[in-house]
């Protein structure tokens, strides 16, 4: 790496650390105005990725809604991404006891069933709401670990604090690439066990993923979950996180099946469909809480509009 790249890296670490201390030490009505100031702020800006945020958000309201009503959503969208960062920064000083009174978990009755027949579960997630709130109520109801997967970021310094973080909160983590052993590897192993897995899959980093409609266009969502529950025999449920007042809400989705006759691609299809059935429904009941600044749609880029709309 050349000496500016170096550079670049320990500012950027620099720059999260630095942030990290400060935002703890902060009065908390003080951190809360000051991201939501900042969300509002980065929407008025209106750079490359808020642009592509309002595409997203455009296909999620199905186009029906007119410039104004978009960009109110997409400020709501961009103040409901900062709160995420914000409740981050200080999710260690919240206290487990504070998340989990003001937590609601629906559909808790698909983990528990899972749980009493032994057998492990995978959870599907969209980047919605704050999910590192719901992997605390997770942990404290498993009174344990769940396994997680997390791309590597640069520089490794920001990886291994980011590690450090969850693995804070009780989460066990596996990096997507560059581990000791390959990520498949290890949540398979961990599911055959019984254990539990969250995989964020609403984006399809690697381009290989298989084909899905959702909001009524067509995208690729990773197979990974619905391949991982069909070797190991583990549940597979859909769940989507989004915020309720000054708290979080959590749906957990009726199990999707993944075995059956036919091929097992087509039952991979098959299963993440239906999760891509469950995200939109619960994300269309709040879409500001969908943190989604990259493009889902091959045919939708920043500042596109749905066809037809006003």
């Amino acid at each position: 790496m050349s000496r500016a790249g170096r550079l670049r890296d320990r500012l950027t670490d620099g720059g999260y650390a630095a942030g990290w201390r400060a935002i703890r030490l902060l009065p908390e009505p003080v951190a809360r105005a000051a991201f939501s100031t900042g969300g509002a702020f980065a929407a008025r800006r209106g750079g490359r990725g808020v642009q592509q945020l309002r595409a997203n958000l455009d296909v999620v309201t199905g186009g029906r809604l007119d410039d104004a009503a978009l960009t109110d959503l997409t400020r709501r969208g961009m103040q409901s991404y900062a709160r995420y960062w914000q409740e981050a920064f200080r999710l260690p000083t919240l206290g487990t006891e504070r998340i989990l009174a003001h937590s609601q978990m629906h559909g808790r009755v698909h983990l528990e069933h899972a749980r009493a027949q032994g057998r492990g579960v995978v959870i599907a997630l969209p980047h919605s709401g704050n999910w590192d709130a719901a992997g605390v109520w997770l942990v404290r109801w498993l009174d344990g670990p769940f396994l997680t997967v997390v791309e590597r970021l640069r520089p490794e310094s920001l990886y291994r604090r980011f590690v450090e973080f969850r693995e804070g909160l009780g989460m066990r983590v596996v990096p997507l690439t560059g581990g000791e052993r390959p990520s498949a590897t290890v949540l398979r192993e961990w599911l055959a066990t019984g254990g539990i897995t969250c995989l964020l899959v609403d984006r399809d980093l690697s381009g290989a993923g298989v084909p899905v409609t959702f909001f009524g266009r067509t995208t690729t969502m990773p197979g990974g979950p619905a391949l991982l529950a069909a070797q190991t025999g583990a549940v597979l449920l859909p769940a989507v996180c989004r915020f309720d007042g000054a708290g979080w809400r959590f749906v957990v989705h009726p199990p999707v099946p993944v075995d059956g006759p036919g091929r097992l691609r087509d039952r991979v299809t098959a299963a993440m469909q239906q999760v891509a059935d469950a995200f939109s429904t619960t994300i269309a009941e709040a879409p500001e809480d969908w943190h989604v600044l990259g493009r889902i749609w091959p045919e939708v880029g920043p500042g596109d509009r749905a066809p037809g709309t006003p």
